[in-house]
């Protein structure tokens, strides 16, 4: 049994390192100055996190209105600058400005809130009503969004490469998921529990958005990030969970490296111990459960996935084998011996990872 009870924000990105590493070495100024001055800034602001996490983070006020359950939006401008949040632009229930990022960034904090609490009675991303902070325009042609482990943080992008964060609700989603996981399981940020704190981000960013738009699992297009990259990108997104490795393959980016299968497995020290690239092998088995059980994902997939994170059960540093074992579990306790239950075994199977 694993105990929430001091948990330990991570510093968490979008985009992964090798995607960006890829570009700071491209003999164009044009493409490779943003990249390596992204990579500065997250360098920055992870140290930044971790001496956060040792000295304590400033306190959050309470949601005043906390029986009600209803979001605490707050969007700030940081003016192409760094110091955060910024200034506060649009407040909860004010009018949508002329500003589309400011207004897209609280649409999507909305949407992401309205999700956990309508689909499974979270309130806020902390369950206890915690207000939304997220501070757009952040630097010049920053190539990232984040969660620094108290509020979102979105770039404009370079406009080659990437264009404005707050475009896909996907990458709302999966980064204030990263908050939930925070406050729940607190997966380890490295490794194998890494790879399942990005897919678990991956998994109901993509539920975030198919509940937005009410889509099957059927009619979903699986992508994180859909409308990121720029026209010249030869690419659809950042990542596929339908097709692990097929997201992108451009000339600057290079290929999608992720694997869709443990055949696969990528065994590096880079990115964490290749958070951002094994992720492709749970997402993958998520989307196997999803489509094979038809429906809206969010209602019987999404379900089983939300109980381990949130159950108690799941340790700070599981690996995929206990991920997916839990997620058996999970499913007979609420399904019992019923689809649910095949669809979830036959998915890990699928990807090669053992249940217990």
């Amino acid at each position: 049994m694993t105990t929430y009870g001091g948990f330990e924000p991570v510093f968490c990105t979008i985009v992964p390192p090798h995607v960006l590493d890829k570009l700071a070495q491209h003999e164009d100024p044009v493409l490779a100055g943003p990249a390596r001055r992204t990579l500065q800034r997250d360098a920055f602001e992870r140290t930044r996190r971790q001496l956060t996490t040792v000295i304590g983070a400033p306190a959050v006020a309470p949601h005043a209105g906390a029986e009600q359950q209803k979001p605490q939006r707050t969007v700030f401008d940081a003016r192409h600058g760094t110091d955060l949040p910024g200034k506060k632009v649009r407040g909860e229930g004010e009018e949508p400005g002329k500003d589309a990022t400011v207004n897209r960034a609280y649409a999507g904090l909305g949407a992401t809130f309205e999700h956990f609490l309508k689909v499974y009675g979270r309130d806020s991303i902390d369950g206890a009503g915690l207000p939304l902070h997220a501070t757009v325009h952040y630097d010049r042609e920053y190539n990232n969004a984040f969660w620094n482990g108290e509020q979102m943080v979105f770039g404009d992008g370079d406009g080659e490469i990437f264009l404005d964060f707050t475009i896909p609700l996907d990458v709302i989603g999966h980064e204030l998921t990263h908050g939930v996981t925070q406050h729940t399981a607190n997966l380890t940020y490295y490794g194998q529990p890494g790879a399942l704190n990005e897919s678990v981000s991956d998994v109901f960013g993509a539920l975030i958005k198919q509940y937005s738009l009410g889509q099957t699992a059927a009619e979903a297009d699986w992508l994180i990030g859909a409308g990121l990259l720029a026209p010249s990108v030869t690419g659809v997104a950042l990542r596929s969970m339908k097709a692990p490795g097929t997201a992108y393959d451009d000339d600057v980016l290079g290929k999608d490296p992720q694997p869709p299968t443990m055949d696969d497995f990528v065994r590096t020290g880079r990115d964490n111990g290749g958070v951002h690239i094994n992720s492709g092998i749970p997402n993958h088995a998520f989307y196997l459960a999803a489509t094979a059980l038809g429906g809206h994902a969010w209602e019987r997939a999404g379900q089983i996935w939300y109980d381990v994170l949130t159950g108690g059960e799941l340790a700070q540093d599981a690996l995929f084998a206990d991920f997916a074992t839990l997620t058996v579990k999970a499913a007979r306790e609420r399904y019992g011996d019923a689809e649910e239950l095949e669809a979830v075994r036959k998915c890990w199977e699928q990807v090669g990872v053992r249940t217990l």
